[in-house]
């Protein structure tokens, strides 16, 4: 069974997605390296979260349509959710809101201690 490396490129379907894999051919006579890429249409099988941008396995099967010959085999990288995003960019807000906390607490008890430093002169 052959095996191919590719990016996902659409997941708008039902069960199915695509992926595109680029393969880099020598050139004969100008002695220059180039890139192909040709899309196939997988099923996702027990993958269903995947998104695009994700890197995957995909493994030639029996013909499940008329131009789905491949099953998704293996996950090897995921692109970030917009979830975990939203996550990490409401961690940062409050990570920065505290420190902006500390900061101006340290301001105002420096600013007050200032002040009545200069009332007791």
């Amino acid at each position: 069974m052959r095996t191919k490396k590719g990016h996902i490129s659409s997941a708008k379907m039902t069960g199915t997605v695509t992926v595109t894999v680029h393969r880099s051919i020598f050139h004969p006579l100008y002695q220059k390296r180039f890139m192909r890429s040709k899309k196939f249409l997988a099923d996702m099988g027990e993958f269903k979260d995947l998104v695009v941008g994700d890197t995957v396995v995909i493994t030639e099967c029996r013909p499940l349509s008329k131009r789905k010959c491949f099953r998704v085999t293996e996950v090897l990288e995921r692109v970030p959710r917009v979830s975990e995003l939203k996550e990490e960019e409401v961690i940062e807000k409050t990570i920065h809101r505290e420190k902006k906390h500390t900061v101006h607490e340290k301001k105002s008890s420096s600013v007050s201690s200032a002040s009545s430093a200069s009332s007791k002169k």
